[in-house]
């Protein structure tokens, strides 16, 4: 019998926002494949739902690649075509970095930064292109983004920059690849995932950042999931260079707090 399931391939899809977005589409289900440098310290499974729990959870495929290199993105994604006849859906959400500021990081550490975070998803993209212009359905590329690369990135300038030219890219691939190709960007506000204490400290400091937030918390990583669904779904079938800012209404500009005209 023919799997008519959508193969999903979500890049650093074994933690954090990338395991959540893994984890909605195998729920919605999807046969999902997931890579990183690293196994998972656990297999990425679909979430449990309601009271009946018949049969094992849909469980992610992990595949060690490191994107960073091109030959070894190309035969990863040549290799899932292969082994799954097609990739509708690629989610390159591979990507971070330390806190660093510019004059304090050595140069080739900024190299190493954009590297990871702008031409590993070039070359995954350019690998999954070349299995989805053969198809006949096309499929859909999702990045990752960030509002790093809409505003200033103090601590992380390479990496703010890197989604900058990340977001730009996807327009460009948008209109080149088209029609059979839909590329769009989720540019991804504050989260809280596994590792959020090392970025906003404990739950004070959590709550604290949250607010900051017009909806008064961080995102989860299943709203991103959420998010890359509807995008690689049919409901998104005319959307197509688009970017969706899923930053809970953004950020509140410094200089209202700051001002004493209304205080």
């Amino acid at each position: 019998m023919t799997d008519n399931r959508q193969v999903v391939v979500v890049t650093g899809g074994t933690r954090g926002v990338g395991a959540g977005i893994a984890r909605g589409f195998l729920a919605a289900g999807a046969r999902v494949v997931v890579c990183a440098r690293n196994p998972p310290a656990e297999p990425v499974r679909a979430p449990r739902r309601g009271a009946r729990r018949e049969g094992p959870p849909a469980t992610a495929e992990f595949r060690p690649v490191d994107l960073r290199d091109p030959d070894a993105a190309r035969a990863f994604c040549l290799g899932v075509a292969a082994d799954h006849g097609r990739i509708d859906v690629l989610v390159n959400n591979a990507g971070g970095t330390p806190f660093g500021l510019l004059a304090d990081t050595p140069a080739a550490r900024q190299a190493k930064i954009v590297q990871l975070n702008l031409l590993a998803p070039l070359y995954a993209s350019l690998a999954a292109h070349e299995v989805m212009s053969r198809q006949g359905k096309g499929g859909a590329v999702i990045m990752i983004g960030s509002v790093s690369g809409t505003r200033p990135s103090p601590g992380s300038a390479a990496y703010g920059a890197a989604k900058a030219g990340l977001e730009n890219l996807a327009r460009t691939m948008a209109v080149e690849w088209a029609p059979h190709v839909r590329v769009n960007t989720v540019v991804l506000g504050l989260v809280r995932t596994e590792s959020a204490h090392l970025h906003y400290g404990d739950e004070d400091g959590v709550a604290a950042v949250a607010r900051t937030i017009p909806l008064a918390r961080l995102a989860e990583p299943a709203d991103a999931a959420d998010a890359c669904l509807f995008l690689a779904s049919d409901a998104a079938r005319y959307i197509s260079g688009a970017a969706l800012h899923l930053h809970g209404g953004g950020e509140r500009p410094a200089f209202l707090d700051a001002a004493t005209v209304n205080h």
